[in-house]
C-alpha cells in the first residue's frame, strides 16, 4: 500500500527515454511511485511493457483506466476485464482505478468520459455493476469524480452524495480528483468545500492534481446568461493557484492521501513534472 504522503506521477512515453538513462539506480528520481494509464500497457508486449518491467522492479505502480464503462447502459465488457484481471495479476498494482462516467457502447466509443444523472436507480444500478467488477478483479476498485460539462435535471441527489452513498454500499474507493472538483464547481457555481464535507474520509484513498484550460465564453450555448471563463480539464498545464487552494482545503477536511500530478498533453520534460509533484508533496507535509 501506498504511504499516506507518497507522491506519483503519470508514467508517458515521452519520458521513457530519460527514465531508462537513469536504471538501474534511479538516483535522480524523487517522485514515490508511478501511475500508467491501463490501456496503453494493457493491450501491449512491447516497448510500453518493458519500460514498466523496468520501473516496477524500483517503484511501485498504479493502473488508472479509461475504458471500465462502469456506467453504460450496456453489458460489462467481460473480454476487457478479465484481460485487465491478467494484468492486475501479474503486475501487481497498489491500486486500479477507473472514472465514475460512461464512455460509449461497443459499437462506438465516444472518446470521452461522460456523466449520468444521480438517482436512486442509477445508484443501484452502479452498485450491483461495481460489486460484480471487483468480484472478478478479485479486489476492490477506486473511482474518480469526473469533470463534466453539462447536468441532468433528473437527477435527485448532488454528486458528492451520489459518490459518498456509492462507495459506502458498494465497497469501492474514491480517487478524488481536486482538478475536475475545482472545474466543475466554477463552470457550475457550486461549493467544493461542500463537496469535501459530503465525502466520507476513510474512502477516500488518493488525489489527483492536473492544470485546465480556461475559454473566455459570452452568452455560452449551455447557459445564455452566463459570461466570463468556462474551465475544461485538458491535464495541459501546472496546477493552477485556485486548484493548489482547494487541495489544501482537502488536506484538512480529509487528510494526507497519496498525490499524484497529472500532465497528459503539452508534456514537459520529466523533471519539470516532477518539480510539481514535489510541490504537492510539500504542501502535504506542511505542519
Amino acid at each position: 500500500m501506498l504511504a499516506s504522503r507518497a507522491v506519483g506521477v503519470g508514467l508517458r512515453k515521452e519520458h521513457y527515454t530519460h527514465l531508462l538513462s537513469q536504471s538501474p539506480v534511479f538516483d535522480t528520481v524523487q517522485v514515490d511511485w508511478f501511475e500508467i494509464l491501463t490501456e496503453n500497457y494493457l493491450f501491449t508486449q512491447g516497448r510500453p511493457r518493458r519500460v514498466l518491467e523496468t520501473l516496477r522492479e524500483r517503484f511501485p505502480i498504479t493502473c488508472h483506466g479509461v475504458s471500465l464503462n462502469v456506467a453504460s447502459a450496456q453489458p460489462l465488457d467481460v473480454d476487457y476485464l478479465q484481460a485487465l484481471k491478467t494484468f492486475v495479476d501479474d503486475y501487481q498494482p497498489e491500486m486500479v482505478s477507473d472514472h465514475l462516467c460512461w464512455t460509449g457502447w461497443p459499437s462506438h466509443h465516444m472518446h470521452n468520459l461522460l456523466p449520468f444523472p444521480y438517482t436512486l436507480k442509477t445508484l443501484a444500478y452502479l452498485r450491483e455493476r461495481i460489486e460484480k467488477i471487483q468480484t472478478l478483479l478479485q479486489r476492490p476498485i477506486a473511482l474518480e469524480n469526473l469533470s463534466a460539462y453539462f447536468a441532468f435535471p433528473e437527477s435527485e441527489m448532488t454528486e458528492s452524495a451520489f459518490l459518498a452513498e456509492l462507495a459506502k454500499t458498494s465497497g469501492c474507493f474514491i480517487l478524488l480528483d481536486v482538478n475536475n472538483l475545482y472545474v466543475n464547481s466554477t463552470n457550475f457555481n457550486t461549493d467544493p468545500v461542500a463537496y469535501l464535507e459530503d465525502l466520507p474520509v476513510d474512502k477516500v484513498v488518493q488525489y489527483h492534481l492536473a492544470g485546465y484550460h480556461s475559454q473566455t465564453q459570452d452568452n455560452h450555448a449551455s447557459n445564455p446568461q452566463r459570461k466570463g471563463s468556462f474551465l475544461f480539464d485538458t491535464h495541459s498545464a501546472p496546477v493552477f493557484p485556485g486548484v493548489w487552494a482547494l487541495y489544501n482545503k482537502a488536506l484538512e477536511i480529509i487528510g494526507p492521501r497519496p498525490i499524484l500530478v497529472e500532465w497528459d498533453d503539452q508534456v514537459p520534460d520529466f523533471e519539470r513534472l516532477q518539480a510539481e509533484a514535489l510541490q504537492a508533496k510539500e504542501r502535504m507535509c506542511r505542519p
